[in-house]
């Protein structure tokens, strides 16, 4: 019987029971979906008049233009949070402490403050101050809801990024620095690219809660999606009442939609960085070349025994005169020396041309 660190695995009897568990879950989520169903359709809510309201080019106007909207916000907060991120993940590991304190302190200000707040309040300064702000006052709904997403998602994306360069081994940063790289190039060259490929499903996920959260643009009345289908459901009269969950599932079904092609994109780009060729390219085995004359039998030298006169043994001729030595007699011993030129300055022997 296998077994797992977290839990024990479940013997016969437990497996029967989590099946049957298992077979009723699913039989109550499919009982509940049948009973909305009905329900709906009950309330003519599935009649051919209601959905045929999607036909007529105004509405699907209406959608089109929310979901160009949407994915406009979508695109400039995700690119501003990303950048954001960067530069608070990089000033959260710098060695100057006012830098590394003001960057933590705005990581977790934002983090801790809910995101509807934020876009809210930003909402409200552009609406007070929307002559002296320019063309930023005049789209002040956009520009609140861009800048809202991008700061928390930001500081969201600075400390995913931390965690990638915490997760790159402590040696290569050591390594780094003996080789004499400066911060800044250990940053861009070593810790950076690591951070984001090992990271990168995280920051797209995060991404994917991004295009979720410009839905709540509706609350400050800029009209993305979810505010463009709010409006098309109040002003649309179909069989006396209002066509609220048609708009709902479509409207849905197209933040599904965003979402998993963001997702699948996601998973294209993770599978062609593993493909991607890395290192160095072996090269192929070969014979090892011989530099001319080193294993020349004319060069080398006599034996030992026979250079036993000067007690060591000369060195090729080719040697010698790769090293520019010039052969010079040593001056003579007294008697009963071995001839071994010495050690003073006075003896020629080894003296360079």
């Amino acid at each position: 019987m296998s077994s797992s660190v977290l839990y024990d695995a479940p013997g016969p009897k437990a497996r029967m029971r989590n099946r049957i568990y298992s077979v009723i879950g699913t039989a109550a989520i499919i009982g509940l979906a049948v009973v909305v169903v009905m329900r709906l359709a009950d309330r003519g809510h599935f009649e051919s008049e209601v959905w045929n309201t999607f036909n007529y080019s105004n509405v699907r106007e209406t959608i089109r233009d929310g979901i160009l909207t949407t994915l406009k916000v979508f695109a400039l907060a995700g690119v501003l949070s990303l950048v954001l991120g960067v530069l608070l993940a990089v000033a959260r590991a710098s060695d100057h402490r006012p830098v590394r304190w003001l960057a933590t302190g705005f990581i977790e200000l934002f983090r801790a403050i809910p995101l509807l707040i934020t876009i809210y309040a930003l909402w409200v300064l552009f609406l007070t101050y929307k002559g002296d702000l320019g063309a930023i006052g005049e789209n002040n709904g956009f520009w609140a809801l861009v800048l809202g997403l991008a700061v928390y998602n930001g500081a969201v994306q600075a400390e995913v990024l931390r965690a990638g360069f915490n997760a790159v081994p402590r040696g290569q940063v050591e390594a780094a620095y003996a080789l004499g790289l400066r911060k800044s190039q250990v940053m861009t060259m070593l810790l950076l690219p690591q951070a984001v490929r090992s990271m990168l499903p995280t920051i797209i996920s995060q991404l994917v809660v991004t295009l979720k959260d410009t839905s709540l643009g509706y609350i400050i009345t800029y009209s993305e999606l979810l505010y463009a289908g709010r409006q098309l459901a109040n002003t649309t009269l179909v069989n006396g009442q209002y066509i609220y969950v048609p708009v709902i599932m479509v409207v849905g079904t197209i933040y599904v939609a965003m979402c998993l092609a963001l997702s699948a994109l996601a998973t294209w780009i993770e599978k062609r960085g593993r493909r991607t060729k890395t290192g160095i390219a072996v090269a192929a085995a070969a014979e090892p070349a011989e530099a001319p004359g080193v294993l020349d039998p004319a060069a080398v030298s006599a034996p030992a025994s026979a250079a036993g006169e000067t007690g060591d043994a000369p060195l090729a001729a080719p040697a010698r005169e790769a090293e520019g030595f010039k052969a010079t007699e040593g001056p003579k011993g007294p008697e009963g020396d071995t001839g071994e030129p010495r050690g003073d300055s006075d003896g020629p022997v080894g003296k360079s041309n």
